[in-house]
């Protein structure tokens, strides 16, 4: 036989053998596997029981009780001082007194600091002179016309001299009050930017006012609760380096989403009474939508996802039993259980992926009320 014709034979039984091992290994792989088991020891996993051929699992159980359950929006926001603002003079000109020391307290309406005046003072001076000789003059006019002793074109004009002169005092008197910076609200004054003797304008920044009693906050919620936070819907927050929760109320929400966070600004206030806070402090928010006393719930780690549903293992007479469930609020831990367990069940919580339909379970941790008892 030919060389050529040995190699055809060989290659043509190399590609049989193949094609046979192919149709053949998926039936004899069960045989190969189940031979090798009875071999083997029954592993960590196995207990009593191991010599017959079953395998124990060891798992950790949770027995189910009442819980309340709470369904909350988590945040963050700053602090706002209520009113604040960075005063500055109506007019120009020389600084002649600074009225405040820096960080005090101020008053409504209270002079604040004072721009040279005294040229609009003398003018206002000559016309309150010429004032009281014009209403002099009106009396006199008027009594005559009372008499008709002169036509009313004579003491009509008199009348608009003196009208005009008194709205001519009233606008320098207004150009007076221009020199005069007061406080337009209660506060606490700042650090002043400006010194005694300094030209000043009407862009030069004096000092802050800040209002810190109350405070705002001012925090952003998921567009999709937009309906649910409404004026007056209580909150609580926590700032850095402070125990305390302190609570506020909503009072205002912006009526547009911001279309690059898809959230809604909100704002709440707290009273701040003893000014413990300082504005422009970072804040947790936290705002709670829903509470459910007496709720089913269990760990989220315990539900088992499938394409028809979701299920969980219980534990049940020494073996685990598969629940199929269905669920309701979920929080990052826990997750609300409306069908398919009942207050008493022992739910399985380890092994997860390992469970199967009454397989047996060894418990080694049965947690109760959260509070781990061993077995």
């Amino acid at each position: 036989m030919s060389t050529k014709k040995t190699f055809r034979l060989t290659l043509t039984i190399i590609i049989v053998l193949v094609i046979a091992g192919m149709i053949f290994y998926p039936k004899l792989k069960p045989l190969f596997q189940s031979g090798g088991q009875k071999g083997m020891p029954g592993g960590a996993g196995s207990g009593a029981g191991a010599g017959r051929g079953q395998q124990i699992l060891f798992a950790s159980g949770y027995v189910i009780v009442p819980t309340q359950m709470n369904e909350l929006i988590y945040g963050t926001g700053s602090l706002l001082p209520d009113e604040e603002v960075e005063l500055s003079f109506e007019t120009s000109g020389k600084v002649v007194g600074i009225h405040f020391q820096e960080g005090s307290r101020v008053k409504k309406g209270e002079l604040l600091a004072k721009i040279n005046d005294k040229p609009l003072q003398a003018q206002l001076l000559k016309l309150q002179a010429q004032r009281k000789l014009l209403e002099e003059r009106e009396f006199r006019q008027r009594q005559l016309l009372e008499r008709d002793a002169i036509s009313r074109e004579s003491y009509d004009q008199v009348s608009t001299e003196f009208q005009s002169l008194q709205a001519d005092i009233l606008l320098l008197e207004a150009r007076i009050a221009e020199t005069e910076m007061r406080a337009p609200f209660d506060g606490i004054v700042g650090l002043r930017m400006i010194s005694e003797g300094a030209y000043a304008n009407t862009q030069t920044k004096i000092v802050r006012l800040v209002k810190i009693s109350p405070l705002k906050i001012e925090f952003s919620v998921p567009e999709r609760y937009a309906g649910e936070i409404t004026p007056g819907y209580p909150i609580r927050f926590f700032v850095d380096g402070m125990q305390d929760t302190f609570n506020a109320s909503v009072y205002a929400i912006e009526p547009k989403v911001d279309i690059d966070t898809r959230t809604i600004v909100t704002r709440a206030r707290y009273a701040n009474k003893n000014e413990e806070l300082k504005p422009g402090r970072f804040a947790k928010v936290e705002a709670l939508l829903s509470q459910i006393d007496n709720a089913i719930s269990i760990p989220t780690e315990a539900v088992i996802p499938e394409m028809d549903g979701e299920k969980v293992f219980i534990y049940k007479n020494g073996k685990a039993q598969q629940v199929r469930v269905t669920t309701g609020l979920r929080t990052a831990a826990q997750i609300q259980i409306k069908e398919g367990l009942q207050f008493g069940d022992t739910l399985l919580t380890t092994a997860i992926l390992q469970l199967r339909h009454q397989l047996p379970i060894k418990l080694d941790t049965v947690v109760t009320n959260q509070n781990p008892e061993i077995q």
